[in-house]
């Protein structure tokens, strides 16, 4: 009877590790699993906001600035108020830490970690790793693609909407536009984009675009140095002539000066055709191309 009894709890300890191998590794990649799993829940949540009350309708992934002279209210960021911007508009849900003040006309603003934003194409596509800043339309972003505050860095590139939506730019005109949605990391800092490297050197290259009136590519600023380089050398060669030729003459003979005083002023009106033809050439080259 003994025997039985140790050969039985024998068999129930062998079944039990034999339990335990066959599920040992089920539960340690259930562990591992949630071990993954854990930090991405976790991140999914990770903006901290604050309420600010606002008079503006502003919808979530709205880009604010802080209301002029104030520390507690918002209005929807647009390139005029650009260097007030304060962060995204986010559901209060979406925070870790949220700070409210019960006001009900209030939105929760998050101003670190990560938000959804809502951005255009007026700048150009955007990508990964873009510094986002506002744009013309209230609350949507942008591309950053000069000096300026920014909201954050894009993590991805937008969703973009099927249709084309229009707004008004500064100079009076409709544009059209595509509206999106992208993740960015909150990092609202002052933009300073690095100038690109190029032969033209930065004094001519402002100066060409203060010409235009644009920014001009380096092609025509060499065209437009080309013609005003050979412009100078006919110039400075007649005028040398003029003047050699000159002095000769009245060495020569003292009595020509009316003749030579004729010719001086035919040369120098010459002179001015070559370098008022020369200046339309090298503005039309700039604007033009």
């Amino acid at each position: 009877m003994v025997g039985q009894n140790t050969t039985e709890k024998s068999c129930t300890k062998n079944a039990t590790l034999r339990s335990r191998l066959r599920f040992g590794p089920l539960i340690a990649a259930v562990i591992l699993a949630l071990c993954f799993m854990l930090p991405l829940a976790v991140r999914a949540i990770t903006s901290i906001s604050q309420s600010y009350s606002t008079i503006d309708d502003l919808s979530l992934g709205s880009i604010v600035s802080l209301k002029t002279n104030t520390s507690d209210q918002v209005v929807a960021a647009t390139t005029y108020n650009v260097d007030g911007i304060l962060g995204v508009v986010i559901n209060s849900g979406s925070s870790i830490l949220s700070l409210s003040t019960g006001d009900t006309s209030s939105v929760q603003v998050a101003t670190s970690e990560m938000a959804s934003v809502l951005v255009s194409d007026i700048n150009g596509e955007i990508i990964q790793g873009d510094q986002m800043t506002a744009s013309p339309i209230k609350g949507v972003g942008m591309k950053a693609t000069g000096n300026t505050k920014v909201v954050g860095i894009a993590q991805a590139k937008p969703t973009n909407s099927s249709e084309k939506h229009y707004y008004t730019d500064s100079a009076g005109k409709q544009q059209s536009v595509i509206l999106g949605e992208l993740p960015i990391l909150i990092n609202v800092s002052y933009f300073f984009k690095e100038p690109e490297k190029t032969l033209i050197p930065t004094a001519l290259q402002d100066l060409a675009n203060a010409l235009a009136g644009k920014t001009v590519n380096p092609l025509p600023i060499i065209i437009a140095t080309a013609i005003f380089i050979i412009t100078i050398i006919v110039v400075v060669s007649i005028i040398y002539a003029m003047i050699r030729s000159s002095i000769i003459s009245v060495g020569r003979n003292p009595m020509s000066q009316a003749a030579i005083y004729r010719d001086l002023i035919q040369l120098s009106a010459l002179v001015l055709v070559i370098l008022a033809v020369g200046m339309i050439a090298i503005y039309l080259v700039i604007t033009r191309m």
